[in-house]
């Protein structure tokens, strides 16, 4: 296993980001079992460029997330591949918890009253980190969900299930070109759990090499290699 050169374990129901850079690599781990990890993508350069969650879904026929698939930017590039996975599904549908719905299942309880153990969610984290970068409540897209298994009957209801993320398990991305990610660790928007859930996921940003060729990302579905494409021209400064 590549040697992480930078890692940490983020609490749950807290918020961080970073800048990965073209062909490095960014593995989570779900340390306790139960995380949700939610995440937004960004062109640095642009960030008018950002995560667009019906292209990823539509352009691959998925409704899940997992190895093989590519995650688009609304400008037809790709941010990120998933090259490995062994939590085997990921929600990119359900969006982020708000604060009215954190308070309706859990309570209000705020920082002044519970300081760091105040109980946050996932559309006011990604407005913090987004502030960092100039970017306000405009600037959010819909988020992946990582661990965070939402299935559908004939219906279309949605059911979240809360025995899918398994302690150990971990995804890796592998970024296909200069992105800033935002992330947090608060609850999933259907998570059913009767108290706050405060898991912790562990990052790492490993050195990585292109995808080659053969790629598994880049062949599994026709736009991805059209995706690839789009991200070659830009970093060779053609766009």
């Amino acid at each position: 296993m590549t040697e992480s050169f930078y890692g940490d374990v983020l609490p749950g129901g807290k918020h961080w980001s970073l800048v990965m850079r073209r062909n490095q690599r960014l593995r989570l781990t779900d340390v306790e079992g139960g995380a949700n990890v939610g995440m937004l993508f960004y062109n640095p350069a642009n960030l008018l460029e950002r995560y667009n969650a019906p292209d990823t879904l539509k352009c691959q026929h998925t409704f899940k997330l997992t190895v093989g698939h590519c995650l688009y930017s609304d400008m037809g590039r790709i941010f990120c591949s998933i090259v490995a996975d062994t939590a085997g599904w990921h929600d990119t549908v359900c969006g982020a918890s708000t604060k009215a719905m954190v308070a309706a299942r859990w309570g209000e309880v705020s920082y002044q009253t519970h300081r760091n153990d105040w109980q946050q969610n996932g559309r006011d984290s990604f407005l913090v980190e987004a502030a960092k970068y100039g970017m306000s409540r405009r600037d959010l897209a819909a988020n992946v969900n990582w661990f965070s298994k939402v299935a559908t009957d004939d219906s279309g209801a949605m059911t979240f299930d809360a025995s899918a993320a398994k302690a150990g398990a971990s995804v890796e991305l592998r970024f296909e070109m200069d992105t800033l990610v935002l992330f947090h660790t608060c609850p999933h928007p259907l998570d059913p759990s009767p108290i706050y859930p405060r898991k912790p996921v562990r990052f790492d940003v490993l050195e990585g090499a292109p995808a080659a060729a053969d790629d598994a990302c880049r062949l599994s579905a026709p736009e991805n290699g059209r995706g690839f494409e789009n991200n070659r021209l830009l970093n060779a400064g053609c766009c």
